[in-house]
């Protein structure tokens, strides 16, 4: 078994709630204009406080503004982060739609599959696309 293998897998872990929350955030600004904690907690399932601990560390590796009880920015970074998370995640759902995936089941599959994609597979899941 190769080591490298599992470090991935870790690694993407590890990117994996802060792409989350950047790509919630980035919706939530287009749609409402803002984002808040509570929005964020009620869109994931989760307490007010791991969205707050959350967001406090997103903010501390630069992705993430806000202040107690305001609304939550994307930095630059954050943006960036959010807008990358937003590709992958529509180029896998439509790959899998292209395969004659429902698009309920595409759409949550996406979810999951966009964190653990190599640049090597997305290629390859784009230009299947390309060809449909």
């Amino acid at each position: 078994m190769s080591t490298n293998r599992f470090q991935r897998i870790r690694e993407d872990h590890s990117k994996e709630t802060a792409e989350d929350y950047v790509e919630l955030i980035g919706a939530l600004i287009r749609e409402r204009g803002e984002a808040r904690a509570v929005d964020l907690a009620e869109h994931l399932g989760i307490s007010h406080v791991t969205v707050s601990r959350t967001i406090q560390r997103l903010a501390r590796e630069g992705y993430v503004t806000s202040q107690p009880y305001r609304a939550i920015f994307l930095t630059p970074k954050g943006a960036d982060l959010a807008s990358a998370a937003q590709s992958r995640h529509e180029l896998v759902r439509d790959f899998l739609l292209s395969l004659g995936v429902s698009a309920q089941v595409a759409e949550t599959d996406a979810e999951g599959l966009e964190h653990h994609v190599s640049e090597e597979t997305l290629a390859a899941m784009k230009a299947y696309v390309e060809r449909s």
